[in-house]
C-alpha cells in the first residue's frame, strides 16, 4: 500500500510537484545552512561569529587556568572559562528555536498545498 506521500506526489500535477519539492523535510545540516539564508540570515551570522569569539576567549583562558600556579590565578582564570564557553553554548543553541520554526512552516506549507489540491479535485 502507498504511503500518504507517495499518493499526494502522484495526484499533484508538474507545478505543484515543483512546489512540494521546495517543502520535503530536510536533514539536520540543511536546516542549520539555511538560517545563514534570507531576510534574518545576517542575525544567525552575527550570533555564530560571537559564539565564535567567546569560544576562543574560553580556549583562551581554560589554557591560562592550567598554566596557573597561584590558586586565585586559577580560580579567575578558571571562572572566565567556564563562563566564557557556557555562553558560547547558549548562543548558539539559541539558534535550535529557529531551526524548528522553520520545519513548522515548511510543513505547514506541505499541509496547505494538500488542502488546495484536495479542495480543487
Amino acid at each position: 500500500m502507498p504511503s500518504i506521500d507517495e499518493l499526494i506526489k502522484e495526484a499533484l500535477t508538474e507545478q505543484d510537484s515543483e512546489i512540494i519539492k521546495s517543502t520535503e523535510e530536510l536533514g539536520y545540516f540543511s536546516l542549520a545552512t539555511g538560517l545563514f539564508r534570507g531576510k534574518l540570515g545576517w542575525v544567525s551570522w552575527v550570533i555564530m561569529l560571537v559564539q565564535g569569539a567567546l569560544f576562543v576567549a574560553g580556549i583562551w583562558a581554560a589554557w591560562r587556568f592550567f598554566a596557573a600556579t597561584d590558586l586565585l590565578l586559577a580560580l579567575k582564570w578558571g571562572l572566565s572559562a567556564a563562563v566564557l564557553i557556557l555562553m558560547a553554548g547558549m548562543m548558539k543553541m539559541s539558534l535550535m528555536p529557529q531551526i524548528q520554526a522553520d520545519r513548522v512552516l515548511r510543513e505547514l506549507k506541505r499541509v496547505e498545498l494538500l488542502i488546495l489540491h484536495r479542495a480543487g479535485g
